[in-house]
């Protein structure tokens, strides 16, 4: 085995907190991570939880994953397999992967992905949202369906 690929740390059972002018932006909870000092990145398995929180410090939606990998320059986070994003109103995002970009603090896939509110579900390819799951396009919607209760 090669020491330049054994990860610098490792963790289970951790905790991450995402903040930005000392401000939380965003919790994260995973079952194992390796960090990666020179490929600045850290990958995650086991489980990945993560809230995120608007400018006052409330919890608005929570994302969740298999696994998952943060690039740790950018504090880009990614989420891989059954990935399920959920926000304090009843939306629910729903795909096979997600990023949530740091920068500005956008949730972003080009996979396919399905959209389920309390009035409306929709499903297409390519997505972004604010992390809040508010704001949000399906670049190419494929199934529409509307309602005055889908649950």
């Amino acid at each position: 085995m090669n020491v330049a690929e054994l990860p610098s740390q490792e963790s289970w059972n951790s905790t991450i907190t995402f903040t930005d002018s000392g401000r939380i932006q965003a919790v994260m909870k995973v079952g194992h991570l390796r960090m990666f000092s020179k490929q600045q990145e850290t990958l995650i398995d086991g489980y990945q939880h993560v809230d995120f929180y608007n400018p006052s410090e409330i919890k608005t939606t929570t994302l969740t994953s298999l696994r998952g990998k943060v690039n740790d320059a950018s504090k880009d986070l990614y989420a891989f397999e059954n990935v399920v994003a959920k926000n304090d109103s009843g939306t629910q995002l729903e795909s096979e992967m997600l990023m949530w970009r740091n920068k500005d603090q956008k949730i972003v896939t080009d996979k396919f992905v399905t959209i389920t509110t309390p009035t409306e579900k929709i499903q297409g390819y390519g997505f972004e949202s604010d992390q809040h799951l508010q704001n949000y396009i399906i670049h190419k919607p494929v199934y529409v369906t509307t309602s005055d209760s889908l649950r």
